[in-house]
């Protein structure tokens, strides 16, 4: 039975139905893991468990209208922030079993986790544009004047801090050039007193490219790498006592083979430990030895950079990962052991060796009066470390929280979440870059809508362009992908206005082979290579999402979008599970990623998925937008793209205000009465009688003759 108190949670806030997985721990009388508590749920009887301990007569079982995975995944969740803990079965030790923690109890009563459970509900003290800007903006016109007025407050901007918020397609870069220039021209600051800061070699160079164009000179543009690495060429002697050198690919192939034979393990027996056959499938030999070899270097270097380079991983692995876990922590145990007797420095090397040497040598610091970051949002705690360091009267970082997409690397979202904490109220400026140049109005209401839950402003679209959104449906991965290259065959765009990209990369390349058979050119990027190479004309470009970020195309294709890949449950890289990097959301940035993917599109989105439905990033309100004419033919599913109507807010308000008062009078969950994307489809539709309203998504029937007549009184009461 209900109590008063826990009424009232549901009836405050619908969002909280993760209260019911806590609620089902304290019901069920003994001991559960998270397959038996996700299928209680869900009221799945296929779980024998539930009908021989008649789990069925209890008050949550059945309470949650999601699927297995999501309840798991919000298990792992609520583990995370300490309301359940994992424990050793009390009845067999190789058995973990699901405990409510104190903390868990609480929270039954007096919810606090959607607040905290996203640091990233992101509420920023956002600068209004005021008279004396404006007055400001006139003076300097014939310097501003292509740019809308958030773009000239940031060029311009007297703040000593100041964080842009520059989302997808708003001009990040042209923004960050533009401020250089304006500081060298017209504040007179001498350029060898700016230092840019950025994260690839690609990117150093193409802001180069533009700080020329504008006729500036003399600006020091660096990767953090490149930064560190001159600090440590230059007191080389003082900070090693030897010559270093940055290691060569000949060098970790070297130390990659002494590793293994340190272990008495061949390359090939390692690489058939270490991957699936799925895994290995349409991969050269050189492919595997490449991608195992750059994962045992990657996991070293992840523990250096948050620091905990001594850890042994392999004790917190999952059982059916022990023995592969044992090898990489012992290789990259060798590897770092190498490394240092050689007289050897990697990426992460050339940080914290500068890092820990500018710490005692604070007069080696070089002056610069100021320092400008791009790409903020992927800044880990070393590079945060090195900023601080240099410590410069005036910092511009430039970043977009949606699309923070590298916490696996060790890229924390909270240094650009949080940036206006760290600093004094009176130096600290935040400006959010919110209209998107490069995407037609439905694509940028489309991408607004996958990433709500950020808490960021919306994007506001500034093409009119003509655009179409389309979800596609199909039985096999090999009907989507016939799907795929017919559509690209007859396209009116030229295949280098294209993209298709794809959470892993056995996806491209199996497309990729039957793009081979049907004569279509086109490049493979990966986020295995740093700096893949561009297409030329006539090449369609398939890509990980990770290797796109920044670019665009006129049609792109986003594969694969159903759960099995959004949340990514395979790995092209079977290490990065191994280590467990629990710091992270992993969740949030799986939807970030889907966010970075749909927001390469300018005017026409494809998304294909294979199975019964897409992943739960597509929100309610995105199918929405999509539509559902579903094609009754042998052909693959079509769910077209309709033309989206506006919400009548007043039908809106009333029916959820119904649901609520059903739901508690009936003591059912909402949703189980209307969801809401059937709430607002009524209130899109507006039905005038029983015909109209079962056509509603979500209308059924038993709907229809239980509630029919009330909904249709809300909708057409005068």
């Amino acid at each position: 039975m209900e109590t008063k108190e826990m009424i009232e949670i549901h009836k405050r806030d619908s969002s909280l139905d993760y209260i019911y997985i806590l609620r089902s721990l304290m019901e069920i009388p003994f001991q559960v893991g998270k397959n038996l508590l996700a299928d209680f749920l869900i009221g799945d009887y296929k779980n024998k468990s539930i009908i021989s301990n008649n789990l069925d007569e209890l008050n949550n079982f059945g309470k949650l209208d999601w699927n297995k995975n999501k309840i798991i995944i919000e298990i792992d969740s609520l583990v995370k922030n300490g309301m359940i803990e994992l424990s050793v079965s009390d009845y067999n030790s190789f058995i973990k079993v699901l405990k409510l923690t104190i903390r868990g109890r609480n929270e039954i009563t007096n919810p606090t986790l959607p607040s905290k459970k996203l640091k990233n509900k992101v509420g920023y003290n956002e600068t209004k544009i005021s008279t004396e800007d404006k007055e400001r903006f006139k003076e300097m016109d014939f310097f501003l004047n292509e740019f809308n007025d958030k773009q000239k407050k940031s060029i311009i901007s007297e703040y000593s801090k100041i964080l842009c918020v520059a989302g997808a397609g708003s001009g990040k870069t042209t923004v960050l050039t533009k401020r250089i220039e304006f500081l060298v021209k017209y504040k007179g600051i001498d350029p060898r007193k700016i230092l840019a800061i950025t994260f690839t070699r690609k990117a150093r160079l193409e802001m180069e490219k533009r700080l020329h164009t504008l006729g500036v000179q003399d600006i020091l543009v660096h990767t953090f790498n490149s930064f560190c690495e001159g600090i440590l060429r230059k007191y080389e002697a003082e900070i090693y006592g030897r010559q270093i050198r940055v290691q060569s690919y000949a060098d970790k192939i070297l130390a990659m083979n002494m590793a293994l034979g340190n272990l008495g393990i061949d390359m090939g027996s390692a690489i058939d430990d270490y991957y699936t056959p799925s895994q290995k499938k349409f991969k050269t030999g050189n492919q595997l030895v490449n991608g195992f070899m750059n994962d045992c270097f990657s996991v070293m270097d992840y523990f250096k950079v948050t620091g905990n380079e001594h850890f042994d991983f392999s004790i917190e692995a999952e059982m059916k990962n022990k023995r592969n876990a044992k090898m990489i922590y012992e290789i990259t145990k060798y590897l770092k052991d190498h490394m240092k007797m050689q007289g050897l420095r990697d990426y992460s090397d050339q940080l914290i060796d500068a890092i820990n040497f500018l710490k005692v040598r604070k007069d080696a610091i070089p002056n610069f009066e100021y320092v400008l970051v791009d790409e903020y949002q992927d800044v880990n705690a070393m590079q945060i470390d090195l900023i601080d360091l240099i410590d410069s009267n005036h910092l511009f970082a430039v970043g977009d929280p949606r699309q923070s997409i590298f916490g696996w690397r060790g890229s924390n979202i909270n240094y650009i979440l949080d940036f206006e904490k760290k600093y004094s109220e009176d130096e600290v400026e935040v400006i959010n870059l919110t209209i998107n140049y490069r995407s037609s109005k439905e694509i940028v209401k489309f991408m607004n809508n996958s990433i709500s839950e950020l808490g960021l402003q919306d994007l506001e679209h500034h093409n009119e362009l003509t655009s179409k959104i389309e979800m596609n449906e199909f039985d096999s991965e090999e009907l989507e992908r016939t799907y795929i290259v017919n559509k690209i065959l007859t396209s009116e765009y030229s295949r280098d206005q294209i993209f298709v990209l794809a959470r892993t990369n056995r996806q491209l390349m199996e497309l990729s082979s039957v793009m081979k058979v049907r004569g279509i050119n086109h490049v493979v990027k990966t986020d295995e290579v740093r700096d893949p190479k561009e297409g030329s004309y006539g090449d369609v470009i398939l890509a990980t999402i990770h290797a796109i970020k920044g670019l665009e195309a006129k049609v792109v294709f986003v594969i694969g979008c159903n759960e099995q890949n959004f949340p990514c449950k395979a790995s092209d890289h079977p290490a990065i599970e191994m280590i467990k990097t629990e710091d992270y959301d992993k969740i949030e940035e799986e939807r970030r990623i889907f966010y970075v993917a749909i927001s390469r599109a300018k005017e026409i989105l494809y998304l294909t998925y294979v199975g019964k439905k897409p992943t739960y990033f597509i929100t309610d309100s995105m199918l929405l937008m999509l539509g559902q004419a579903v094609s009754k033919s042998s052909t693959p599913r079509l769910k077209e793209k309709i033309l989206s109507e506006d919400i009548d807010e007043r039908v809106l308000e009333e029916l959820t205000v119904w649901r609520r008062e059903i739901s508690l009078e009936s003591k059912l969950p909402a949703y189980t009465i209307l969801t809401n994307s059937t709430i607002e489809g009524i209130a899109m539709r507006l039905p005038n009688d029983a015909d109209e309203l079962i056509k509603v998504d979500g209308i059924g029937p038993a709907k229809l003759v239980r509630y029919g007549k009330k909904i249709l009184e809300i909708v057409n009461q005068d």
